[in-house]
This record gives structure tokens, C-alpha cells and sequence, in this order.
């Protein structure tokens, strides 16, 4: 009856751990690699994120579009934004600052008439009318910009137009540690799979 050797106790987990280390950092590369498909023999090789870049930029787009940020959402903020106190005050006080500067140079006479804040109080009476103009010139532009606006397009076409070494640095960017994790699994389970060989090959040799 005989012993498995403590070298092999030893040595049959860490081949094993570095075998599926290795194995899962193979995968994890061809996940960007070969950038173009190269054929060996009777099989083509195309690393899955070059390969399905296209689809990827399709569902991409149709993820922000549908559930992050649509053109509707877009024009509402524009227009939220734009009827708000802050900015018709800063609309109004721009306006008073065109109108003291280029009514002296336009009309000289007015000028006279518009003095000691005659301007501001001018401004007051009409800012109704203002606000209803900016009112209407946002829903214009809203009108304009949501029907020229598509989301889903313009993140395909970026997408679709990013280079393989920009597809794998944002891909990287985003889930570098847990394609570590997954590289650092495949070297754990390896490692137990060497574990449980050397007991099984113990057992063996306890039953002889």
C-alpha cells in the first residue's frame, strides 16, 4: 500500500490552480482578441466584443434611449430650465444691458427719455410679454430639437465608430476587476480540483 508524496501533494494543486488561471485569462482575452478574425485550420477566430461590436452599439443605444435618457426627457429639462426665475431674470437683465448700450447709439434722442431707470421700469411692464417670447421661442426649439434628436442613433453611430483598442479600454474600464475575479475563480477551482485529484489518488492507494 503506498502514499501520494508530499511533493505531489504540493504539485498537483498548483499545476492545476495555474491551469485554470490560465485557462480563464485565455478567455478573457479572446473576449477582445483577435481584433480580426484569423482562421486556423478549419476554425475562425474573432474576439466576441469585435465581433459583435455592431449589436453591441444597436442595444447600447436602445438601453439609453428606453431607459436612461430620452429626447423627450431632453426637451422637458430644456424647457424646465428655461422658464425658470433665473433664467428669465438673467434673459431680462441682458436684454436691459443691450438695449442701455445700443439705444444711445441708434437714437441719441431716446437716450434722454430713458435715463435714471426709466429703462428697468420699461423692462417691468413688459416682462410678461418677455417671458410668454422665451415661452414660445423653447417650445419651438423643443419642437425642433425632438424631432431631430435621436438618442438611439447617436450612441450606435459612437459606439459603432469606436476603434477595438477604445472598445477595450472602456469594456476594461468598466469591469477590470471583475474580470480579475473571474481569472482569480478559474486559479481557486483549479486549485481544488488538484486538491481533490490527490485525495482521490490517495484513497486509491489506501484500497490496494
Amino acid at each position: 500500500m503506498g502514499s501520494v508524496s508530499l511533493l505531489s501533494w504540493i504539485l498537483i494543486p498548483t499545476i492545476a490552480a495555474f491551469i485554470g488561471w490560465f485557462t480563464n485569462y485565455i478567455a478573457v482575452k479572446m473576449l477582445f482578441h483577435p481584433r480580426e478574425p484569423k482562421r486556423i485550420l478549419f476554425i475562425t477566430f474573432h474576439g466576441v466584443f469585435p465581433k459583435r461590436q455592431s449589436v453591441l452599439a444597436k442595444k447600447l443605444g436602445e438601453l439609453v434611449a428606453e431607459e436612461l435618457l430620452s429626447s423627450e426627457e431632453v426637451v422637458e429639462k430644456l424647457r424646465t430650465a428655461a422658464r425658470s426665475p433665473e433664467i428669465q431674470d438673467a434673459v431680462a437683465n441682458v436684454v436691459i444691458q443691450k438695449l442701455e448700450t445700443e439705444i444711445p447709439k441708434q437714437i441719441p434722442m431716446a437716450a434722454m427719455f430713458l435715463g435714471g431707470g426709466a429703462l428697468k421700469g420699461l423692462l417691468a411692464q413688459v416682462r410678461p410679454m418677455l417671458n410668454s417670447l422665451v415661452d414660445d421661442l423653447v417650445d419651438l426649439l423643443g419642437q425642433r430639437l425632438q424631432g431631430e434628436l435621436n438618442i438611439e442613433q447617436m450612441v450606435e453611430k459612437k459606439v459603432i465608430n469606436f476603434s477595438s483598442d477604445k472598445l477595450e479600454q472602456i469594456l476594461l474600464g468598466i469591469m477590470k476587476r471583475e474580470f480579475r475575479f473571474i481569472e482569480l475563480v478559474g486559479g481557486v477551482l483549479g486549485f481544488l480540483i488538484g486538491v481533490m485529484q490527490v485525495i482521490l489518488v490517495q484513497l486509491e492507494s489506501y484500497l490496494r
